[in-house]
């Protein structure tokens, strides 16, 4: 069994792919913060999750698991060195100085690279037949980071597992909130796949003993041969997260969904259909009935509204980019375009305060 050099941008979500990676063997760095990567490096990454049919968490502590992880920052890598990159960072982080330039020496070096963004790259974008990669260009904070990269050889993750640091806990704890799996599509090369594939098969056969007796974890890496499985999160996003931003502020992800669940039905219903508009297969895509299920469980606003609420200038915008790709269809719905415009006057009035 192959162990993987694994590269992963952005450690606070990221944490939960390395340590699900760990179990392979493989070595993993992650690119992080000098805080971040003194707090990984001395005390190694702290994940928690829940495990069906047992009362107590588990507590994963990557120290003991069989690969090896280390943090470094952005300077300190060199991805030529590597067998595959993550990208687990926001989008807005990736024009930041030193990062922007990291994650150009990604694609030069044309190593395989993952996204786990919520925001599709453009190049991704750029593997579906028939959309005008240009015109999407105004969702992205930055889109020219994004030029040098092969479409073939970047992929995308969906990042269903939900995860938090929660308040008062140290920078290298994080917190499962929602174990699902994460979703990947195939590369275009079947080598560059494999890689996938045999990570896959790690996480499957891996076991861990939190003390009595072994147990099976959550929260698999699923890889699919269909590029449109992970946008199933888009229809998730603009029903619940988008829609947690409100003028006064932030709401929870329940109330978002389930405050008016016919409207919330149309949302989903729309950028569903623009998935399939887009090529994809209704099997590809999750229920309504099911993501409204698991929302119920989502009692926190989304990370996009909490960083509304807190001055930021700039957030991933998977809203304004599934209202784009409507238009190339001659689609419109009056829900999303409201949560847009709604968005860009939060992130107006924050700029105009931090200038």
């Amino acid at each position: 069994m192959p162990a993987y050099n694994i590269l992963i941008l952005g450690a606070s979500y990221g944490s939960l792919l390395a340590t699900k990676m760990l179990f392979g063997g493989h070595k993993i760095t992650m690119v992080c913060l000098p805080a971040e990567v003194e707090a990984f490096n001395s005390e190694g990454a702290q994940v928690r999750l829940p495990v069906r049919g047992r009362k107590e968490q588990v507590l994963l502590d990557s120290r003991k698991l069989p690969g090896k992880l280390r943090a470094a920052g952005p300077a300190d890598v060199k991805p030529s060195d590597f067998d595959l990159v993550a990208l687990a960072m926001q989008e807005p982080q990736y024009r930041s100085p030193g990062v922007r330039e990291l994650l150009d020496a990604v694609a030069v070096s044309k190593v395989p690279t993952m996204s786990i963004m919520n925001m599709p790259p453009l190049p991704y974008l750029r593997r579906i037949p028939g959309l005008n990669g240009d015109s999407l260009k105004p969702a992205f904070t930055d889109a020219s980071v994004w030029d040098n990269f092969e479409p073939g050889r970047l992929t995308l993750c969906s990042p269903d597992p939900q995860a938090i640091r929660p308040p008062g806990e140290k920078i290298n704890f994080l917190q499962v909130t929602l174990p699902t799996n994460f979703k990947v599509a195939r590369f275009d090369s079947d080598e560059s796949t494999g890689i996938l594939r045999q990570i896959e098969k790690d996480i499957d056969g891996a076991r861990y003993n939190p003390g009595d007796g072994e147990v099976e974890l959550p929260v698999k890496l699923r890889v699919h041969d269909s590029i449109f499985v992970p946008l199933a999160k888009w229809a998730m996003l603009l029903t619940g997260n988008y829609r947690c931003v409100t003028a006064d502020g932030a709401i929870d992800i329940k109330d978002a969904v389930h405050g008016d669940i016919e409207k919330s039905r149309s949302v989903y219903n729309f950028v569903s259909e623009v998935c399939e508009k887009l090529g994809a297969s209704s099997k590809d895509l999750v229920p309504f009935e099911k993501y409204a299920a698991a929302a119920n469980d989502l009692v926190r606003p989304s990370s996009a509204a909490r960083a509304l609420n807190n001055g930021v200038p700039n957030i991933e915008r998977t809203d304004r980019l599934v209202q784009l790709i409507a238009a190339q269809f001659g689609m419109k719905n009056p829900v999303v375009d409201a949560t847009v415009a709604q968005v860009d006057a939060r992130l107006d009035a924050n700029r105009k305060k931090a200038a």
